[in-house]
């Protein structure tokens, strides 16, 4: 029995008709070597896949007639997925984050919000604000329009407004996009970061060269090599041709 729907972890190889599994009676055909071989039969197209070792592949069936190639299929998925990784790389994901505002906001928690929204932009990542007004602060929307137009200055070196900020009810939408990496300012925050390790590495180096000991000889020091002065004997007289203590007596 089969499946009205294809199973949820298949891969987009899976869709593509190979050999026996094309519907068309007709198919264009381009050979192995990347010619057309002009419309044919299927049967016949499948004869011509198999003389030369190869599968008849699908590779375009909204046309009229559908097209067909004959190619290794293992060899014909690796270049899709080649194809498909290249295409990937110069794509660049719509990654949007949100920052919320108020108009009686906090200068410190304001200045967390703008750090938090320069690593997203500094990320290539979009910022959308959003200031809503509770009570009384519907009566004074003039305040929550300084606090937006302070947050863009902030955030200005990093990127851009897509629109100016407007009133959407009880709230002020905006959507900030980054610059362009040329255009764009350093990120203050992995500067910042970037000094603590320098300055880390420079203590501890500092502290292991204060640490290392002395170079000392282990070897005791020697006597010098000066000559002992010589202690001056008197010349004994000699009796007898010998020397005797009791001599001088």
């Amino acid at each position: 029995m089969s499946r009205p729907f294809p199973p949820r972890n298949s891969s987009p190889a899976s869709f593509i008709r190979v050999n026996g599994k094309i519907r068309a009676r007709e198919v264009r055909v381009i050979g192995v070597d990347g010619k057309q071989l002009g419309v044919v039969q299927l049967n016949d197209a499948l004869n011509l896949a198999r003389t030369h070792g190869v599968d008849l592949v699908e590779i375009s069936p909204n046309a009229v007639p559908p097209v067909c190639r004959l190619v290794d299929f293992g060899k014909f998925r690796y270049e899709q997925a080649k194809k498909d990784k290249e295409s990937k790389k110069h794509q660049h994901a719509s990654t949007v984050k949100e920052v919320q505002l108020s108009a009686r906001i906090d200068p410190h928690d304001l200045g967390i919000k703008t750090a938090h929204a320069i690593d997203f932009l500094c990320e290539d990542m979009k910022v959308k604000v959003g200031l809503k007004f509770r009570g009384r602060e519907n009566a004074h929307t003039e305040v929550g329009f300084e606090v937006i137009n302070k947050f863009i200055a902030s955030v200005a070196p990093y990127g851009h407004p897509d629109f100016q900020p407007k009133l959407v009810g009880k709230a002020i939408n905006l959507m900030i996009s980054p610059l362009p990496r040329n255009k764009r300012a350093k990120n203050p925050n992995h500067i910042d970061e970037e000094s603590e390790e320098q300055n880390e590495q420079g203590e501890n180096a500092q502290n292991h060269h204060e640490a290392k000991p002395a170079h000392h000889d282990s070897k005791p020091h020697q006597a010098s090599h000066a000559p002992k002065p010589k202690v001056p004997v008197n010349e004994q007289p000699q009796s007898g041709g010998l020397n005797t203590p009791f001599a001088n007596l």
